[in-house]
């Protein structure tokens, strides 16, 4: 197998290979190579390249574009970039298998989102295992996600001064750097002040003291892939059949409120959602 050792020159292979095999316009070449780029800073942001991910980290990628707001028919716009760099990637010998032949494209039209009940969610959390070191924080993850409905983006940059456990609130950091204010379960505040005293055993990487939830073992701030992962880890133990990431807790949360008599309009704001028209998808699953 041939090494990537400069992955700039690589790409602007894969835009001659664009242009030459395939004639591609302009516009597409560039859109395409857009595309990639971000992946690649995912990538690296991750500790990843594009020859050691795997689906489960594409798929990550995918589900951080849906959380950050990007609309069905432009998630789709690109993996279909992505899909190509990967196959340009195993024509040219620089990986072994394609990661991407599996990785589904969003459905377009109205999707509603999957929804787990009460139920489901105490079942995923009843399967942690509270003898390993990382127990109690990923108890507390749990809690923080569902909640406050965060995105999963916004839980790994959470920071301790953000955290009003007395007062029952936290701070977030959203979309478009945008701060807003949201009310914190009792459950998840007393979740939070447990693991705070694990916490306090960690031997935290400079920079990151801040950092709510970080590795045991190296110190440093969660990545969204260790999320996913922990997510779905849980929601295979407790035999959940639905396909969920850390997005389903947000969409649980806001689906519970509305079902327990919230405002919409609270709801919008408690999400830091932009417009209303994003929450009201919440009034199709309450009505089925």
């Amino acid at each position: 197998m041939r090494e990537i050792t400069d992955v700039s020159k690589v790409l602007d292979g894969y835009e001659g290979h664009l242009l030459l095999e395939r004639g591609l316009s302009e516009n597409t070449r560039q859109g395409y190579r857009a595309d990639v780029d971000k992946l690649v800073k995912y990538l690296s942001d991750e500790g990843l390249t594009l020859c050691t991910a795997t689906l489960a980290d594409l798929q990550a990628f995918m589900a951080d574009l849906h959380d950050l707001g990007i609309s069905p028919r432009s998630q789709a716009r690109i993996l279909s970039g992505i899909k190509s760099v990967y196959r340009y990637l195993r024509l040219e010998d620089y990986i072994e298998v394609n990661p991407t032949l599996l990785l589904e494209a969003p459905k377009l039209g109205l999707h509603l989102p999957e929804v787990l009940s009460v139920e489901e969610i105490d079942a995923m959390i009843n399967e942690i295992d509270m003898t390993k070191p990382e127990g109690q924080r990923n108890r507390a993850i749990m809690e923080t996600l569902y909640g406050c409905g965060l995105r999963v983006s916004e839980l790994v940059n959470l920071t301790i001064d953000k955290v009003f456990m007395a007062d029952g609130y936290v701070v977030v950091r959203g979309k478009g750097n945008k701060e807003r204010v949201v009310p914190m379960s009792p459950v998840a505040a007393e979740e939070i002040a447990r693991y705070m005293e694990d916490r306090a055993e960690i031997d935290i990487r400079p920079g990151e003291e801040n950092v709510l939830f970080v590795s045991h073992r190296r110190g440093h701030r969660l990545t969204r892939v260790m999320i996913f992962y922990i997510i779905r880890t849980l929601a295979e133990r407790a035999g959940i059949s639905k396909t969920i990431s850390p997005h389903t807790l947000r969409h649980s949360f806001a689906s519970h409120l509305l079902e327990g008599g919230a405002n919409l309009r609270a709801i919008q704001q408690m999400l830091g959602h932009e417009s209303i028209s994003t929450t009201e998808i919440y009034l199709h699953l309450d009505r089925s």
